[in-house]
């Protein structure tokens, strides 16, 4: 559920608040409904894909800043530090902003079969394990394309001989 988090709908952070570029968020969604579609969220929000992206973020600014001024690591990193834990409570902005594309995307009906499955036993195993078995599928995913790009280029080259040409 959360593999393409980062990017969702076009979410885009500024100015301390999250705007949405997607015209499908003008979409009335009944309060019912967004309910369900948060408490999926909040059932399945096992991998804390807004913690992760903010430390990420934070990365990527320490990177940016020191590369350019290496003499004041110590400084950016304090900083870096406490800029994070402003975004501590606003970790609900983005999970409501996800309810949101479940709930137009969903039924009430649907929604509620679907926060029950996740409630059962079997649901949150499912849960639990999603971040660790995407992880395993990226690696797997990893190794077949790295071995198919190996391929693909071999049976090109190939071909290309049988007609001629070498490269």
């Amino acid at each position: 559920m959360m593999r393409g988090a980062k990017a969702v709908m076009g979410a885009v952070l500024t100015a301390g608040i999250i705007a949405v570029s997607a015209p499908v968020f003008a979409q009335e969604v009944a309060p019912e409904q967004l309910a369900l579609a948060r408490k999926y969220i909040d059932l399945t929000d096992r991998g804390a894909v807004f913690e992760t992206t903010v430390v990420e973020i934070g990365i990527d600014t320490m990177r940016q800043i020191v590369t350019q001024n290496p003499e004041i690591v110590e400084q950016t990193n304090t900083i870096i530090g406490e800029v994070i834990a402003e975004y501590r409570g606003r970790k609900g902005e983005l999970l409501d902003q996800f309810a949101r594309v479940y709930a137009i995307r969903f039924t009430l009906e649907e929604l509620t079969e679907i926060v029950a499955f996740y409630e059962s036993p079997t649901g949150q195993k499912l849960a639990t394990a999603n971040s660790e078995v995407n992880a395993d599928l990226r690696r797997v995913l990893q190794v077949y394309t790295n071995n198919l790009r190996t391929e693909f280029f071999a049976k090109v080259r190939s071909a290309l001989r049988a007609q001629g040409v070498e490269i």
